[in-house]
């Protein structure tokens, strides 16, 4: 069995969200289950664009609650119950998203929860699901309750980092992945609080070792900058494989890793 990964979308932040600079999709796993990560503006029209069925998603998994992350998740609810009609599926997010912490959030509505299995999640959370485990990751985020997620798989473990500072603690819990997904916001001489830049990256690829790391998750300033040159930077300096995502980009993860 082959694992599937596809970008419904490699921009984030306020901006490159307003403008839509980059689709804001999220990300699509399949591994004999189907898992959509962090559906922002838009991701139902590119599941539709890509082909992939949303009454079909398994697990929907949303890092944290800002609009990037999670705008289209009531959708995705509601296709993965196909209308209400069937409970089935799971929805797996930060406390914030399901809850709401302070200010912020809840994301999801009392009556989108009641159509769906849930759970929110803590970093250090460890659930089964079915052919892949899914543990729980730190972030050092606006959003206090932000978790990130590793995806292990029978071909190996996929490393989704939620928006975050660079931290000894993050970049530990993400040890062992053959993928590293990072969300490399903003590009190098430009870093800001609770994301990282081009920089930041470079230490954490070294710190993780992975077979490959893909950017993603471009603010405006990054787009600008072009991300294929920040991604080669970054892979010169680390000596590792890296990648600036593309949206609608295919990953396949066997005995290989290829792109298309």
């Amino acid at each position: 069995m082959i694992t599937k990964l596809r970008f419904l979308g490699t921009g984030g932040g306020r901006f490159s969200t307003i403008f839509q600079s980059r689709a804001t999709g999220g990300l699509y796993i399949e591994s004999g289950v189907k898992i959509h990560i962090d559906p922002g503006p838009g991701a139902i029209l590119h599941m539709k664009n890509y082909g992939i069925n949303p009454t079909k998603i398994d697990y929907l998994l949303i890092s944290h609650c800002h609009p990037d992350h999670y705008t289209d998740g009531e959708i995705l609810v509601e296709g993965m119950t196909q209308g209400g009609r069937k409970r089935r599926g799971m929805l797996l997010a930060s406390k914030s998203v399901l809850e709401g912490v302070g200010d912020i959030g809840p994301a999801i509505s009392k009556y989108h929860k009641s159509l769906i299995n849930h759970k929110h999640l803590s970093p250090g959370d460890f659930l089964n699901l079915g052919p892949v485990d899914l543990e729980a990751t730190p972030s050092v985020h606006s959003d206090p309750t932000t978790v990130g997620f590793k995806i292990h798989t029978p071909n190996g473990t996929i490393s989704y980092v939620a928006d975050t500072s660079l931290s000894d603690e993050v970049v530990e819990a993400h040890k062992g992945a053959r993928i590293l997904i990072l969300p490399v916001t903003r590009p190098r001489n430009s870093r800001i609080d609770w994301h990282l830049s081009t920089e930041d990256a470079v230490e954490f690829i070294r710190k993780i070792e992975p077979e490959i790391t893909f950017f993603t998750h471009f603010g405006l300033k990054m787009v600008r900058a072009e991300p294929e040159i920040e991604a080669y930077w970054a892979q010169e300096k680390s000596g590792y494989r890296v990648m600036a995502a593309k949206d609608g980009m295919r990953v396949s993860m066997g005995s290989r890793i290829t792109v298309k």
